[in-house]
């Protein structure tokens, strides 16, 4: 399994690349827009500035992101 880990401080994200198909829910869903989609596969930028609301954990269709918070 292939998961890719972003973390600052207290947060951190998990990403399995093995389930992501890059359609870009978490990027749509995220209010403050730490996520892109590079390669087809989500990337998360900017750890820190993450209000923990889980609405990339909620909108990933392919259950392929985890957070820490949620």
């Amino acid at each position: 399994m292939a998961v890719k880990v972003f973390e600052e401080g207290d947060i951190k994200i998990s990403i399995d690349y093995d389930k992501c198909t890059g359609i870009g829910e978490c990027v749509t869903a995220c209010p403050v827009d730490i996520f892109s989609v590079e390669d087809e596969k989500a990337v998360c930028k900017n750890v820190s500035e993450c209000i923990e609301c889980c609405a990339c954990v909620s909108a990933c269709p392919d259950d392929a992101i985890e957070h820490s918070s949620c």
